[in-house]
């Protein structure tokens, strides 16, 4: 059990550096955004259509991207939630806003014009729907003090938060590999947030199993008392 708790603290501290390398990197990369640069990779193509209304969705999720996914990462600490209640929900207030108002309408935006076509920009559409769906039903069950649902669902909201890093790890790894396909980013845009979703829930699922035993072994031990109790009681 402690070899367990050990090695889930080591790979929960390796996620949040890794989380916190990529949000580096982006805004690293903001150079090439204050000014636009369209000669950079992922403005490359998009002149034609940047102004107005999508360079406001670009600039909003630009900013709101990094603030979402750090905040997030803060928020899913059980050691900060313990420690600081009040900070606790006053920040999932203002990282439910910044989702809700900020972050989602803007990557719906911008998955109208997914640079590889219609089946990234669907990917993208989803995820963000996804995203907004996971927030309103985690405040609900907050709000209902169902605080059990209310973290499955907040999990879910930084796992698909995570999909930013998971994206782009692959393309990456496609780089290091000298890979290039022209159906690799419709596909990542997909996988990004499709696999750490069904590892969560694969994670939640084994630790339901691991618990339900337990569960189960502590009702047959406690059945000889109750069923004497009942017996007394009856007679």
């Amino acid at each position: 059990m402690l070899r367990h708790s050990l090695l889930s603290r080591a790979l929960t501290i390796l996620a949040a550096l890794l989380v916190c390398k990529v949000t580096l990197s982006v805004v690293i990369g903001y150079r090439n955004y204050f000014p636009p640069n369209f000669e950079s990779d992922f403005l490359l193509g998009r002149e034609a259509y940047f102004w107005g209304a999508y360079a406001w969705a670009f600039y909003v999720h630009l900013v709101a991207g990094p603030a979402a996914l750090l905040l997030g990462t803060l928020l899913i600490s059980d050691r900060f939630r313990r420690a600081a209640p009040r900070w606790h929900r006053r920040l999932g207030r203002v990282q439910a806003a910044l989702l809700l108002l900020l972050l989602v309408p803007s990557g719906l935006w911008m998955a109208r014009h997914a640079a590889t076509g219609a089946v990234a920009g669907w990917g993208l559409g989803t995820l963000a729907i996804a995203t907004a769906a996971c927030v309103v039903l985690g405040v609900r069950a907050a709000v209902a003090r169902r605080f059990a649902d209310h973290e499955r669902w907040m999990w879910r909201t930084y796992m698909l938060l995570v999909s930013a890093v998971v994206i782009r790890l692959i393309g990456g790894l496609a780089t290091v590999a000298q890979f290039d396909a022209l159906w690799l980013y419709p596909l990542s845009c997909w996988i990004s947030w499709l696999g750490p979703l069904v590892v969560l829930e694969t994670l939640q699922y084994a630790r339901r199993s691991v618990h339900k035993p337990d569960a189960q072994a502590k009702d047959v031990a406690a059945f000889p008392s109750l069923a004497l109790q009942a017996c007394k009681e009856a007679g």
